[in-house]
C-alpha cells in the first residue's frame, strides 16, 4: 500500500471517526432532555448517519478499500468500547452486597433470566419455525431468547432514588437480583455462544465455561492481592487504572483465546476481581471517561450504523411487537411470580417486575455477539432498539404509579 494511500485512509477516518462523536453526542444529549437513555440517542444518531453517503457502506461490501479500512477501524474501536463498558460494569459492581443479598435475590435473578429465555425462544419459534433441536434456526430462536434475558436497572435506580425508595426491601432486592441477573445472563450467553458457533458439545462447553471460572477465581484471587498491596502503596495513582486496564484486556483475550468464552465475560470479570479495592470507583471513573469520550459513542453509533432497515417489512414489525411484549411481560412474570412464592405481597411482587424490566446497553452487547457470530441479522438490532425505547419509557410511569397507588391488591 503507497503512502499517500495510507494518508488517505487515515484522514478518511479522522473526518468518519469526528463526525460521528459530535452527532452521538448531540443526539444522546437531546435524548436526555426528553426522558430517554442517552443510549437511545446514540443509536438513533447511527441509524441517521447511514443516510449520509459517507457511511451509506459501513458494515457493506463496498468494493473501495478506503470504505473497508475505514469499517474495520470502526468495528475495532467499537469492541474495545464493549470491553471498557463491561469492565466498568464489573468494577462497579458490589460484591459484598452480591454475597449478602441472599437466596430471595438469587432466585429472582434465576427467574429473570430463564423466563425470558424460554419465552422469547418461543416466541422467535413461533415465527421461525421448529425444526428440531440442534439446528441453526433452534440456536437462532434461543439466541433471541438470550437477548431478553439482560436487565438495565439504572432507570429504576433513579425512579427509586426520587421516589425515596432505593433502601426500601424493595429497592434493595431490585438491585440486587439485576447484579446477579447480568452474572447469570453472562454465563449462559457463554453457554449459547459456545454451543452455536460448534466449539464443542453441551458437556465440553459446560466443561470449559467451569474451568475459565475456576481459573479466574484462583488467578483472580492472586491478581486481587497483589494490586491491593500496590494499591496500598500508590493509593489514587494514575498508574492503577492503567494497569487495572490492561488486566482488563488479558483477561478479555486469555476468556476468548484458551476457554472460547465470549472476551466481554473476560472483561466483566476481571472488573468483579478488582471491585473491593478501596479505589475501585476511582479506576471506574478513570475507565469511565474513557468509554464516555471516544470508545462508547463508536459502539453504540456502529450499532445504528450496523442496522439494516431496508429489510423492515411487515413480518419484522410483527416480530419487533413481539418481542417487545414478550421482553416486558416475561420479566413481570419471571420476576414478579417468583417473588409472591418467596413472601413478596402483590404490590411488591409487581413493584419488582417492573424493576426488572428495562432493558439497555447490556442487550446490544449480547446481540452484537449474535451477529458476530452469525446467530442474528443485522436488521433484528431495530428490534432490540425498540425493546430498549419502549421499555425505558413505561417503566420509570408504571414504577411511579405502582408505588404511589393505595388501593392495590394486598395479602
Amino acid at each position: 500500500m503507497s503512502s499517500s494511500s495510507s494518508t488517505e485512509i487515515i484522514l478518511h477516518i479522522l473526518l468518519s471517526m469526528g463526525i460521528i462523536l459530535i452527532v452521538t453526542k448531540y443526539f444522546a444529549v437531546t435524548a436526555k432532555k426528553f426522558g430517554f437513555p442517552q443510549v437511545a440517542g446514540m443509536i438513533i444518531a447511527g441509524l441517521l448517519l447511514r443516510f449520509i453517503p459517507w457511511f451509506k457502506n459501513f458494515g457493506g461490501t463496498e468494493p473501495n478499500f478506503i470504505y473497508q479500512e475505514t469499517n474495520n477501524f470502526i468495528s475495532f474501536m467499537a469492541e474495545i468500547g464493549v470491553i471498557l463498558i463491561m469492565f466498568s460494569a464489573g468494577l462497579g459492581t458490589n460484591l459484598k452486597s452480591l454475597i449478602k443479598s441472599g437466596i430471595k435475590s438469587t432466585i429472582i435473578a434465576c427467574c429473570g433470566v430463564f423466563v425470558p429465555l424460554i419465552m422469547g425462544t418461543v416466541m422467535a419459534l413461533c415465527f421461525w419455525g421448529f425444526d428440531g433441536f440442534g439446528t441453526q434456526e433452534f440456536f437462532k430462536s434461543v439466541f433471541i431468547g438470550t437477548i431478553l434475558t439482560a436487565t438495565s436497572v439504572s432507570i429504576s435506580v433513579a425512579v427509586l432514588k426520587e421516589l425515596g425508595k432505593i433502601k426500601s426491601d424493595v429497592g434493595q432486592t431490585i438491585i440486587s437480583s439485576a447484579i446477579i441477573d447480568d452474572v447469570i445472563g453472562i454465563i449462559v450467553l457463554t453457554i449459547v455462544l459456545g454451543v452455536s458457533t460448534g466449539k464443542g458439545g453441551y458437556i465440553g462447553i459446560i466443561l470449559k465455561t467451569l474451568a475459565f471460572f475456576v481459573c479466574a477465581i484462583v488467578v483472580g484471587f492472586i491478581v486481587y492481592k497483589l494490586f491491593r498491596w500496590y494499591d496500598l502503596r500508590h493509593p489514587r495513582s494514575r498508574r492503577i487504572p492503567i494497569y487495572a486496564l490492561g488486566l482488563s484486556f488479558i483477561f478479555a483475550f486469555c476468556a476468548e483465546k484458551f476457554f472460547g468464552i465470549a472476551d466481554i465475560t473476560g472483561a466483566y470479570i476481571a472488573g468483579i476481581v478488582l471491585c473491593n479495592l478501596s479505589d475501585a470507583s476511582y479506576m471506574e471513573s478513570k475507565i469511565d471517561i474513557n468509554g464516555y469520550m471516544l470508545f462508547s459513542p463508536i459502539f453504540f453509533a456502529s450499532i445504528g450504523l450496523k442496522t439494516n432497515l431496508s429489510g423492515f417489512n411487515t413480518s419484522l414489525l410483527l416480530f419487533s411487537i413481539a418481542f417487545v411484549v414478550v421482553g416486558c411481560i416475561s420479566k413481570v412474570i419471571g420476576c414478579g411470580g417468583i417473588s409472591k412464592l418467596l413472601g413478596f405481597n402483590w404490590k411488591e411482587s409487581y413493584q419488582i417486575g417492573l424493576g426488572m424490566m428495562v432493558r439497555g446497553e447490556v442487550a446490544l452487547i449480547v446481540a452484537s455477539k449474535g451477529l458476530a457470530v452469525g446467530l442474528i441479522d443485522s436488521k433484528y438490532f431495530s428490534s432490540v432498539i425498540l425493546l430498549i425505547i419502549v421499555s425505558s419509557m413505561i417503566v420509570p410511569v408504571l414504577m411511579k404509579k405502582a408505588f404511589k397507588e393505595k388501593n392495590y391488591i394486598e395479602d
